[in-house]
């Protein structure tokens, strides 16, 4: 495949890395002169580094967004993700968009224009710096054709069949891992012996068709 990444921080970088080692092609689009001298040094120089601003239509040319399976815009603002988005899968027909969205509030607004939105940067963040397996797992949702999803469910404040539960006592679907859970401000990496409480925002990936099912077991959905 041939991605265009708008967006070169550490999410971006990593993507760009990630997904070239695995035989895409990549090309960064990234405004910011510093952090564009830092890929060049710490990139593969078969990633393709554009300078400019990625919701510019030249600089969109100039990264050969017309010719891209997927385009991807993970910068830290969410009105240059979507407008980057919108001008990738508008202007140039790309099919397949995905936006890193910083305020979950936004999430709505991404999906009913058709673009991925992923809101759970903070799980993202701790995935790359840990440098945790789930991180290529994570990367496979974002990027190989919708075969996985990554879902966040609340659980329930009231005592559901899954509160105060160890999660190796919950029968989970298949291809189903759990990523994180999210309690207050604390971002929890589960093991077997975590147990779940009313409030959590457990973060998972499954294969699409098991969404419903995951659900189900966790918060009775």
């Amino acid at each position: 495949m041939f991605i265009v990444i708008n967006g070169g921080g550490k999410v971006g970088a990593y993507l760009g890395r990630t997904l070239g080692d695995k035989g895409h092609h990549i090309a960064i689009i990234e405004k910011r002169a510093e952090i564009l001298d830092r890929m060049a040094e710490d990139l593969p120089s078969t990633i393709l580094l554009i300078e400019g601003d990625g919701c510019s239509l030249k600089h969109q040319e100039d990264a050969g967004v017309a010719r891209a399976d997927v385009f991807v815009a993970v910068t830290g603002e969410d009105e240059d993700n979507l407008v980057s988005c919108q001008l990738a899968k508008a202007r140039f027909g790309v099919k397949r968009t995905v936006a890193r969205v910083n305020n979950p509030k936004n999430e709505r607004i991404f999906r009913e224009l058709g673009i991925e939105g992923i809101s759970s940067t903070s799980v993202i963040s701790q995935l790359i710096e840990e440098e945790m397996t789930a991180g290529d797992i994570l990367t496979l949702h974002v990027l190989e054709k919708g075969r996985l999803a990554l879902v966040e469910v609340l659980m329930p404040d009231d005592h559901g069949s899954a509160i105060h539960q160890a999660i190796a006592d919950l029968t989970l679907p298949e291809k189903t891992v759990l990523v994180s859970v999210v309690r207050g401000e604390m971002v929890i990496v589960p093991r077997g012996s975590t147990r779940l409480e009313p409030g959590d925002r457990v973060i998972a990936i499954t294969a699409v068709e098991r969404e419903k099912e995951l659900r189900r077991v966790l918060a009775g959905m």
